[in-house]
């Protein structure tokens, strides 16, 4: 629901903030004076197409802003701010846009920068605006079949669930049955590719952790003088002459003695014979390792090229040995599928086709559904047409299958046709001429599907011109019964519609210094009563016609009791 709107600069408006309500809102005033102006800032809020030209004169920039109340169900809409990680958990959504004199284009959703595709996509989830010459999806067949479906949304979405995880599926499996058919030359070389790379990898006996094991076997070679030079200095102060083995012996046999004498020395004493065993097995271990080592500057180069191998297969194939071992692995199975490819191909038909004979059956199924409740769509809107004094009129559902093509939403398409007057001939619906019966027609379809399009916020722009005395009085009606379960903003030349109204708006201009301002007025009581006197009698408010507008008043109020 649309609770707040701010408007600056934008045509005739300089600076503007509204609040609205719940239920059935009417906008009246002058011709000229700015009511489509707003509805046409509603409409560029909410992603439509912008110009400079909405500017106001002497101005950079306009402004404008919008805060909508999140419905509950609005799923489509939460969902939509979910995908593009929009922040909507207090059920709020503020929409901005600014345009500028440069031609720049600015728009936001919940604080975040978006695009103005992005912008028109969360805003026609939003709100739903109609006028005689704008017919967004009832006038669109395109979305014919989903507003179909959303009729019938209890039956239709658990089988259409069913089919569409199915055709999914279905396109899965169909890409991979392509890319295996498209080019059987390309195939061919790419496992000639393969089979090189695997050659390669397994000449190459790889082993996990030899790297590892290769760089500390050169770095012993590489440092072979150092680490000789190390183990014959530290054998030498051990076991030289004199050595460090030599002196320790002498202290233990020393201390040995004193602990004889007394025994507060026999810890040190034990600790010192300790280090001279420790000491005598050390030098004997520095003593073999001399005697094993051994400089091979062959063995040097042989790991040296061993690690050149091991990189240019790293480059090739991966960071680490175990990487390229991982990728020996993937392209082996790769290679027994490609090797295999003929008994995959048939594999994936036969899956094809099980899957296809499976979703034509959900498709049939669709189709029974949809034909179904296509005849008590036919009856609904006959029923609304009778009560705006189109007995005459006829609404059809048209069904286009094919059999053969099965779609995302099954195997049909679908037309809404219509023949206002006895003896024509039906026509679809985008092709209705006549003013006042596509008013009426608009307004019976918008009371059916607005309980089904999730949208609360309804717009009607001057939907009911061409019509008056009692089909004026239906019109207004069947916009209330919109309102009782959408918001809906509705501007209206009728009395009718007026009276009908919950809240009631009076737009004025008026000049100063020199420039056109917009102003808005909530009005009640009087102020209402004498509005619609103007609205009734036109340039002079007489007390007859200021009595009429009582009653009319007075009339609407029992009826909207009725609802």
């Amino acid at each position: 629901m649309l609770q707040e709107m701010t408007i600056k600069n934008f045509a005739i408006i300089e600076s503007l903030s509204l609040s609205f309500q719940e239920g059935m809102t009417v906008l009246t005033g002058e011709t000229g004076a700015g009511k489509s102006i707003i509805i046409d800032a509603l409409g560029l809020l909410v992603g439509g197409r912008g110009s400079t030209d909405f500017i106001r004169h002497g101005e950079e920039r306009l402004e404008l802003q919008g805060l909508f109340a999140l419905a509950e169900d609005n799923f489509a809409c939460r969902n939509a701010l979910l995908e593009h990680g929009i922040d909507a958990t207090d059920d709020m959504v503020v929409l901005e846009r600014s345009l500028f004199r440069s031609g720049k284009n600015s728009c936001r959703i919940n604080g975040k920068l978006v695009t103005t595709v992005l912008l028109r996509q969360i805003g026609s989830k939003l709100i739903d605006i109609h006028s005689q010459h704008e017919h967004q999806e009832l006038m669109n067949e395109e979305f014919h079949l989903s507003l179909l479906d959303r009729f019938a949304a209890d039956k239709i979405k658990p089988a259409l669930t069913k089919y569409q995880a199915n055709f999914k599926e279905y396109q899965t499996i169909s890409k991979e049955w392509q890319n295996w058919t498209k080019n059987e030359r390309e195939l061919a070389q790419r496992l000639d590719m393969l089979r090189f790379q695997q050659q390669e990898i397994e000449n190459a006996n790889l082993q996990a952790g030899e790297e590892d094991r290769l760089l500390e076997q050169k770095n012993i070679l590489a440092n072979f003088e150092k680490l000789n030079e190390n183990l014959q200095g530290a054998y030498t102060a051990i076991q030289g002459e004199p050595g460090g083995l030599e002196f320790i012996g002498e202290a233990m046999r020393q201390m040995d003695s004193a602990a004889g004498i007394h025994t507060d020395y026999k810890a040190v004493s034990e600790a010192i014979s300790s280090s001279y065993y420790m000491l005598e097995d050390s030098m004997s271990q520095i003593r073999q390792s001399l005697d094993q080592l051994e400089f091979q500057p062959e063995e040097l180069n042989q790991i040296e090229s061993r690690l050149n191998d091991l990189n240019q297969l790293k480059r090739k194939y991966g960071k680490t040995i175990e990487d390229i071992i991982h990728y020996e692995q993937e392209i082996s199975s790769e290679m027994e599928k490609l090797t295999d490819s003929e008994s995959h191909v048939g594999h994936l038909e036969t899956k094809l086709a099980s899957l296809k004979t499976e979703l034509t059956k959900q498709a049939g199924i669709l189709t029974e559904i949809r034909k179904k409740a296509a005849i008590t769509l036919e009856k609904q809107i006959k029923q609304e047409l009778n009560q705006l004094y189109m007995e005459k009129a006829v609404f059809s559902v048209r069904f286009e299958t094919d059999k053969m093509e099965l779609t995302e939403t099954g195997q049909d398409s679908i037309v809404f046709y219509m023949s206002t007057n006895p003896g024509e001939p039906l026509k679809p619906l985008a092709k209705i001429a006549s003013g006042g019966e596509l008013s009426r027609m608009m307004l019976a379809l918008k009371t059916i599907f607005s309980r089904h399009q999730g949208i609360t916020s309804i717009i009607f722009d001057e939907v009911d011109t061409g019509v008056s005395g009692r089909v004026g009085q239906a019109i207004a009606e069947k916009i209330y019964a919109v309102s009782v379960g959408s918001q809906v903003l509705c501007i209206s030349h009728l009395p009718q519609v007026a009276a009908m109204a919950n809240h009631h708006y009076y737009i004025t201009k008026k000049v100063q210094n020199k420039r056109t301002t917009t102003s808005v007025a909530i009005l009640h009581g009087d102020e209402k009563v004498e509005e619609i006197s103007r609205m009734i009698a036109g340039i002079e408010v007489t007390e007859l016609t200021k009595q009429h507008a009582k009653e009319m008043i007075e009339q609407a109020e029992k009826v909207k009791q009725t609802y």
